[in-house]
């Protein structure tokens, strides 16, 4: 069964930096394109960042462009993100995801194939 697991959430202070990992299994997702999405309280999941199944092409939403960096490596079947200078705004459960697609389609979730179970980020003073 194709599984994603998170890795790596937690709290940090504004400003700070944190390291996300997703391991994926059961599985090939070598053609897969792999990313991110969040969900904060009462707002809906949205699109953070992903990469395309190559690991050379890669997409991020607006907010965190500049900020966020979104990388794998097929080797380990691991999809990580690197977020810097953090801000409140930034606390969620930042959710792995999978799909065979990449691009633009990933602004609509509805179409992400697999997704892992969430790890928290907190960023407060």
């Amino acid at each position: 069964q194709a599984r994603l697991v998170e890795s790596g959430g937690g709290w940090v202070q504004p400003g700070g930096s944190l390291g996300l990992s997703c391991a994926a299994s059961g599985r090939s997702f070598e053609s897969f394109a792999m990313g991110w999405y969040r969900q904060a309280p009462g707002k809906d999941r949205e699109f953070v960042a992903a990469v395309d199944w190559t690991g050379t092409h890669t997409e991020y939403s607006d907010f965190v462009k500049g900020r966020f960096t979104v990388l794998r490596d097929k080797t380990k079947n691991t999809v990580y993100l690197v977020a810097s200078n953090l801000v409140p705004e930034d606390t969620a459960v930042y959710l792995c995801a999978a799909d065979e697609t990449f691009g633009s389609s990933w602004y609509n979730l509805w179409t992400i194939a697999y997704w892992g179970q969430g790890t928290q980020v907190n960023v407060s003073a």
